[in-house]
């Protein structure tokens, strides 16, 4: 000890103090010292993915005769703790860090150590035993993907499934409720909020069907690469046998990346995730939109539906009460979108064998997934599960629509349909009077031909 409450460590480079109660060691300490610049740590989720593949790489090790099988019982329990959350105030480091994760990956090695350590009453030390066959080179984008592929399978395809269901019940209960359709924000064709929901869950469908494609991407993993792709220090089957024991322990189809190379040089499989979660995010800041823009008002606005009143909307304005679950899910959006262009950024920050900003693209990638993943469920539950339908207000402005004369033009032509819209927008009429007036069509015809609801499945055929 040479300061109270801190206790004399050392690397290769020296020694240095710890804090007494720190599971950590002098290359974690450095990069604490060396990076005081955000104060955002790793994400919680990259920290269980490190615990998880060193659980899977010490098995491995044990597998192949390199590792006692004393040394990686030991290991792998303490792996495990680490993967469950029980060790994350120990896990220091900035996310602006070394860009390839060393400081992580050393962390994770120097506290799975530690803790090993005590459990055998022998040392274990955290580069020989716990980093066996293994480089910080292929650790973390290996731990990117299983982070990824983890929080994708287990949280956001789940949420998305959730949405996409609440969708598809309302857009049945409201399959018959005609309404004003809008092009350019301005009164178009009828279509039945049914329609319009259902839109929206073809939506949120269509990219859990992209992001299932990237899974078959996401889950090759470059573990076995180690220093610059060659394998160097690592038996042959070692990135093998550890994909086979990640996939056992956590039902994820991971294997081995078709290039080792490729999964260290390069990030592409992250930045095409993160552009499956930009197309996301797009879909649902639609969506949002479209749910703030049809509860507006309530009398000043288009009040086609009520959101659930979940809180006041201003501390000034009593009664006033925000579309707030729209609006959080958009700024959701405006996130990911934001995340997605440094993944961009840091996707082509790679020179020859290894890309340099391998921690914010961990950083950023689940955050998007953990957000995207809460937002959908809030839209859900918060917003379209229980959203009234102001049925009034939806009939008096389809009554006054004059798009509905579009019907009419194959009996009376483009022109004279045109002439009938204006006089009844001018006059504030509905088409049908106008309609009554200005052409030979009997009450019969008009009303079979204005029909909203025939309208809104395509009209009447001949």
């Amino acid at each position: 000890m040479s300061n109270k409450g801190f206790r004399t460590v050392h690397d290769s480079m020296g020694e240095l103090e710890v804090p007494q109660d720190a599971l950590w060691g002098a290359q974690t300490q450095r990069a604490v010292d060396n990076f005081p610049i955000s104060g955002i740590h790793m994400p919680r989720s990259f920290i269980a993915a490190m615990g998880l593949v060193k659980w899977a790489c010490a098995g491995a090790n044990a597998e192949l005769g390199l590792l006692t099988s004393s040394k990686a019982m030991v290991i792998q329990e303490a792996a495990l703790e680490v993967a469950g959350g029980k060790h994350d105030r120990h896990f220091p480091i900035d996310v602006f860090q070394t860009g390839s994760g060393t400081s992580s990956n050393m962390n994770a090695n120097e506290v799975i150590a530690g803790l090993a350590t005590k459990k055998l009453d022998n040392e274990i030390h955290p580069n020989d035993h716990v980093n066996m066959s293994q480089s910080s080179n292929d650790v973390i984008p290996t731990c990117v993907h299983v982070s990824a592929a983890i929080g994708i399978q287990e949280k956001l395809l789940p949420a998305l499934a959730h949405l996409s269901s609440v969708l598809d019940k309302k857009a049945r209960e409201t399959d018959e409720v005609v309404k004003t359709g809008r092009t350019h924000l301005m009164d178009a064709m009828p279509v039945t909020l049914g329609q319009e929901l259902d839109a929206w869950g073809t939506q949120v469908d269509q990219a859990s069907e992209r992001l299932n494609d990237t899974m078959h991407r996401l889950t090759g993993l470059a573990q076995g690469g180690t220093a610059v792709g060659t394998g160097i220090n690592a038996h042959p089957k070692f990135g093998t046998k550890v994909t086979t024991l990640l996939a056992e322990k956590t039902g994820i189809p991971f294997k081995p990346a078709d290039s080792l190379f490729a999964g260290l040089s390069s990030q592409d499989v992250a930045v095409e995730t993160s552009g499956q979660l930009r197309a996301l995010a797009v879909s649902l800041t639609k969506i949002a939109n479209d749910l703030r823009w049809m509860n507006s008002g309530p009398l000043a606005g288009i009040g086609e539906i009520a959101l659930p009143a979940l809180q006041p909307g201003s501390s000034i304005m009593p009664g006033k009460v925000n579309p707030v679950i729209p609006e959080a899910v958009a700024m959701v959006c405006a996130q990911v979108i934001g995340n997605d262009a440094t993944i961009a950024i840091a996707g082509q920050t790679g020179n020859f064998q290894l890309n340099v900003m391998l921690p914010v693209v961990a950083h950023n990638l689940l955050q998007s997934i953990e957000i995207l993943a809460n937002g959908a469920t809030c839209l859900a539950d918060s917003a379209i599960a229980d959203f009234a339908v102001n049925e009034d207000n939806i009939r008096a402005a389809l009554e006054r629509n004059p798009i509905l004369v579009t019907a009419l033009n194959p009996v009376i032509g483009y022109e004279k349909g045109a002439a009938i819209a204006k006089k009844a927008y001018a006059e504030g009429r509905p088409i049908k009077d106008v309609a009554r007036d200005e052409t030979d069509l009997t009450d019969e015809e008009l009303d079979r031909l204005l029909n909203p609801a025939n309208l809104a499945k395509g009209g009447i055929k001949n």
